[in-house]
């Protein structure tokens, strides 16, 4: 019983380290990630700050800065806290190795000095000769026989457990160092952030005076905006009735009023595509390769006055000059829009799922095509800002979705 529970124990505590170690592996890949987005920001920014025609465009920027830079210091603290519990299991093995290695050199010692005693050839050799008979002989010698063997097994055991101890000791040691490093890295990229807090206060009360300028410029772009999300609407009931009508010729003996929905009737090619889209909800790649959010999905209040309220029918994405939209999974496209003189959009379908990626200067793709996954739809317009922005929309037929629940760590 004792040696299955402390099998059991030592299975278990394997188990939290192996699991410890995978977790830790992850957190550095993704700080990893957040260190290269936070370079790619700065980046951005410095190219904003170069162009000096917005400071809201600076401020957005910075607030990102500012974001990345709280996630970093969270997944460090992350770190350092499996560390730490690592470093506990480490340490409570030390103490039983130290514990079991207590007993073994003394139980040793015994069979050592018992040894001593009866050390000569001759004691040996009476101990055999004094048997009362050959079976008794033969059993006093396979005892000592094994006593020797027992003898040698303890003190390979103790080498064993010693050498198991120094390993363990090492390791120990050298999560100390790393602990104390993480703890050391987050010390400095607290006082980092702060300083950006401080930078991001002095460019919002720059800007103060400029609420009216603001506010009527929000006005317009929300105008603009709703106008866009209805011409998006449209095309995607007209994309709707376009697939219901096909698979209603597909299925001629299905009542027409079967297919005159404001949904699409999946057809079986359809239905696949339509599950592998949503089987990959979360995981979905970003539609940009570098970028992050810059106006998040449903009513997001301006930076500089929360009171302003933006309402956005999907996501924006500040990414970097020169780059192209790209698809977040295979489909077909249904239309290339020019919303504006300056502004072009793609719409793919993925079953009964749409996703529209708004701004193009450039579209490489035409109606009817179909595109494969990553695969480069368009270039981003870059405005007189500097600004290269794509915004990106979700829809399960005409209901809108967060693009945050299905990207990959949006």
């Amino acid at each position: 019983m004792r040696k299955f529970l402390l099998g059991l124990f030592i299975l278990c505590t394997t188990s939290v380290i192996w699991g410890q170690e995978s977790q830790q592996e992850k957190l550095e890949k993704r700080k990893a990630e957040i260190q290269q987005e936070i370079l790619d920001n700065q980046k951005l920014l410095n190219s904003v700050k170069k162009k000096e025609k917005s400071a809201v465009s600076v401020i957005i920027l910075q607030n990102n800065k500012i974001k990345l830079k709280e996630k970093l210091i969270r997944t460090t603290e992350k770190q350092a806290k499996i560390l730490g519990n690592d470093m506990y299991i480490n340490q409570l093995k030390i103490n039983k190795l130290n514990r079991e290695l207590v007993v073994l050199k003394e139980d040793y010692a015994k069979m050592i000095v018992k040894s001593y005693k009866s050390r000569s050839e001759q004691s040996r050799a009476m101990f055999l000769l004094s048997s009362e008979n050959f079976l008794q002989a033969y059993k006093r010698a396979q005892y000592m026989k094994q006593y020797t063997g027992y003898r040698k097994m303890q003190g390979e055991e103790i080498k064993s457990k010693t050498n198991e101890l120094l390993g363990f000791n090492e390791k120990l040691n050298a999560q100390k160092i790393e602990k104390k490093k993480l703890l050391a890295e987050n010390t400095k990229e607290k006082l980092s952030l702060e300083k950006e807090k401080k930078e991001q206060l002095r460019l919002v009360n720059s800007i103060k005076k400029d609420k009216k300028k603001i506010t009527a410029d929000i006005k317009k772009k929300q105008t603009e905006s709703r106008a866009i999300d209805r011409q998006i609407d449209r095309l995607i009931r007209e994309a709707i009735a376009e697939a219901n009508r096909k698979a209603a010729s597909e299925n001629p003996n299905a009542p027409a009023s079967a297919y005159t929905s404001a949904r699409i009737v999946l057809t079986a090619e359809a239905k696949i595509l339509a599950d592998n889209f949503r089987a990959n909800k979360g995981k979905l790649p970003w539609p940009v390769e570098k970028g992050f959010v810059s106006l998040g999905y449903g009513q997001q209040p301006h930076p500089v006055y929360p009171s302003l309220v933006i309402n956005n029918s999907g996501v924006e994405i500040t990414t970097e000059q020169g780059a192209n939209a790209r698809a977040v999974f295979e489909g077909e496209v249904t239309s290339v829009m020019v919303l504006s003189p300056v502004n072009k959009a793609v719409m793919l379908q993925h079953g009964d799922c749409f996703t529209v990626y708004q701004n193009l200067s450039n579209v490489y793709v035409t109606k009817g095509e179909k595109v494969k996954t990553k695969q480069s739809l368009g270039k981003i317009r870059t405005n007189g800002e500097g600004k290269t922005v794509l915004k990106f929309t979700i829809s399960q037929n005409t209901t809108y979705n967060n693009p945050a629940s299905w990207l990959y760590n949006m």
